[in-house]
């Protein structure tokens, strides 16, 4: 089976005129250093296909922040290359009105899945999810301090910035020792925005949380339904929750 986060796939997205590699890096050039928002939101619409091209090249993944740095100031770009991926109506899955009850019934499914390699049957607890999902700094903390503090290489996660756990002001994807401002200040917000993160980037799941981030991708957005490996448990929710 082929799917998830990491795999080549048709995007929704057809530019009118596809740049050369030349105009892309002027491009990309212009977007280092303009101040006008929609002049780099347009500029990333433009170097889609380019930036695609390299987050599925394992020599060049690695400099994808670098080349374009606008993701780390410039909220809501996070959020374009996803619908320019799968379209409004995919990216809007997670809160679709019709559908409120899967929401509140996935979260409190989505903890109970049996964590990929463990000998005994177990579920992953919201307290063992959280640790790996989010890690909270009180305001005034440097979130660069954070980062450099970062010693091993990790799935992406969320980092929370506020008065007190119940008090967040402000959420950054933490992705390969860089911090992404998310554009929402709520934590499902935050959680949708990390989850798209996963296809924006190429990158894998975490695997203690591959079932529930499985889960989540093929029952919330109906993605690459049929296409990835579901354990017995994400099948028999999906199947419950959706009918």
């Amino acid at each position: 089976m082929s799917g998830g986060p990491t795999v080549r796939r048709q995007c929704q997205f057809v530019p009118e005129t596809a740049l050369s590699e030349d105009e892309c890096k002027e491009a990309i050039s212009l977007m280092k250093h303009s101040a006008d928002e929609d002049i780099v939101k347009n500029k990333m619409k433009l170097t889609f296909d380019y930036r695609r091209n390299m987050i599925l090249d394992p020599q060049q993944s690695c400099n994808i922040l670098f080349e374009f740095p606008r993701f780390k100031d410039v909220k809501g770009l996070v959020e374009q290359d996803f619908v320019l991926m799968f379209g409004e109506g995919v990216s809007g899955s997670f809160w679709r009105s019709g559908r409120p009850h899967t929401r509140k019934r996935s979260s409190k499914n989505a903890g109970s899945f049996h964590p990929p390699g463990r000998r005994k049957p177990g579920k992953v607890s919201a307290s063992q999810a959280e640790k790996h999902l989010v890690v909270f700094k009180k305001s005034g903390t440097s979130i660069q301090e954070h980062l450099d503090a970062i010693t091993t290489s990790s799935q992406p996660y969320l980092l929370a910035v506020g008065a007190r756990k119940n008090a967040v002001h402000q959420f950054f994807i933490v992705l390969d020792k860089n911090a992404i401002p998310c554009r929402s200040t709520s934590c499902l917000g935050a959680f949708d925005e990390l989850f798209k993160a996963h296809f924006v980037f190429g990158t894998s799941y975490n695997p203690m949380l591959r079932n529930m981030y499985t889960f989540i991708q093929t029952t919330v957005y109906n993605i690459d339904v049929g296409k990835v490996k579901e354990s017995p448990r994400v099948a028999e929710v999906r199947v419950r929750l959706l009918h």
